[in-house]
């Protein structure tokens, strides 16, 4: 991916079509994917999911799927009906889970992406600690993600702080999706595991989520241009 638009996916994580279609205007061709998350999809359903499809955008939708394996299923079969070209499930679902979903994919679009989210950008040790899973989240992020590329999934979403160890661990035969990327002076906002944009890709981070930083920029357009001389260098 020499074009680093490619590596670009602005988060709209915003409660209106009217306010994602804004956003979207305002990056213009800075950016090629969009994330769909719960906020946005909860407040407009598909029907936003289909615009942005449309409209030639690319659509990461990022809903983490996690229920038995049939429902999982269904639920991948619509999303590739929608046209999406990513999508999320939970690596902590397993084995079965993450088959059943990759399986839908692979029936339904072949192109179709499936990523394992393993440890929320959101959570640290301490936070695993008191889940009842002992260790660092290092270690939590590969053997989930080990398991999920073991059952089929394309890729992984996890920090760029893991992104190296998975590399180092995996290879470089799967995708990662970064959150948690924020320019540098930007606030972490919620997040625990934050980096730049740079650090994400230098990491081994194939492609980056950012939200904030851009959609509440004064000038979208711009941030987003900036980022990508980020992601280039």
């Amino acid at each position: 991916m020499h074009d680093p638009r490619q590596r670009l996916i602005v988060a709209l994580d915003v409660s209106s079509a009217a306010a994602a279609r804004k956003i979207v205007a305002a990056v213009g061709d800075s950016a090629f994917c969009y994330k769909v998350g719960m906020q946005l999809y909860t407040a407009e359903g598909p029907q936003i999911v289909r615009d942005l499809v449309a409209s030639r955008r690319r659509v990461f939708l990022d809903l983490k799927y996690h229920d038995i394996p049939n429902t999982v299923a269904g639920a991948v079969n619509e999303a590739a009906r929608l046209g999406v070209s990513m999508l999320t499930v939970h690596a902590s679902g397993g084995s079965k889970m993450l088959r059943a979903a990759t399986a839908a994919a692979t029936s339904a679009n072949p192109a179709l992406l499936v990523l394992a989210v393993t440890v929320l950008t959101s959570l640290e040790n301490s936070d695993l600690d008191k889940l009842g899973v002992h260790g660092q989240v290092q270690d939590q992020v590969l053997r989930l993600a080990a398991l999920a590329l073991a059952s089929g999934c394309q890729g992984v979403v996890a920090s760029a702080r893991e992104a190296s160890g998975l590399r180092s661990e995996l290879g470089d035969k799967f995708a990662i999706v970064t959150p948690g990327v924020r320019p540098t002076g930007a606030e972490a906002g919620d997040q625990a595991r934050v980096v730049t944009p740079a650090e994400a890709i230098a990491a081994g981070a194939t492609y980056i989520v950012v939200g904030r930083p851009i959609t509440e920029a004064a000038d979208p357009a711009a941030e987003a241009r900036a980022i990508l001389g980020q992601i280039s260098s």
